[in-house]
């Protein structure tokens, strides 16, 4: 997916976007340690090379930042994913200075089922871990998976922030474009605070 990111970004300048999101968590993370920096620096650099200079979000790079400025340094991780895809974005965030203390891995193989999985069962998830000593939830490592709708029950049942993959990239849409991020039921990171 990555190796297009290059001639998207052009394409998308042509439109003379006020800023471009890169919304696929994992597609950044499986190419390295920190790769979010040099993805969204390249990126930003090709709309400028095309004369339509427009800043661009990963969501790797939104959720690292996201956690970091809602002061979090120990967190509880969901992920739609296989164990070994899990594994990789857990040792990302770690790599970030993040403790993820406990983690899960829902193990769906389908992308299409990612996408139709029901938020619902994400506050259950949620209360089946022990996130007893973390300061954060992340809800979901995904932006395809479904969770916004579950986001305020799963602060209500842990009394932690909660956010999300794609929460996370709102905030930080929202912050390059110079917006309000205050979206009621979006959680502590769209809470307009941060």
């Amino acid at each position: 997916m990555d190796r297009d990111s290059d001639r998207c970004a052009l394409e998308l300048s042509d439109a003379r976007v006020d800023v471009m999101g890169y919304a696929c968590l994992v597609a950044i993370m499986a190419m390295g340690h920190g790769y979010h920096r040099q993805s969204q620096e390249r990126l930003h650099k090709a709309t400028v090379d095309n004369g339509n200079p427009a800043p661009v979000v990963t969501s790797a790079g939104a959720l690292v930042e996201g956690i970091k400025a809602i002061g979090a340094k120990k967190i509880a991780l969901v992920a739609p994913y296989m164990k070994p895809l899990t594994e990789l974005v857990v040792d990302y965030i770690r790599n970030e200075g993040i403790e993820v203390s406990v983690w899960r891995a829902l193990e769906i193989s389908d992308n299409l089922a990612v996408a139709a999985h029901d938020p619902m069962k994400l506050p259950g998830i949620v209360r089946s871990m022990d996130t007893s000593d973390v300061d954060a939830i992340v809800l979901s490592a995904c932006v395809q998976m479904p969770s916004l709708a579950a986001v305020s029950e799963a602060e209500a049942v842990t009394r932690k922030p909660v956010l999300t993959a794609a929460i996370a990239t709102t905030w930080s849409l929202l912050k390059a474009l110079d917006l309000e991020t205050r979206i009621p039921g979006g959680g502590t990171l769209l809470s307009g605070a941060y």
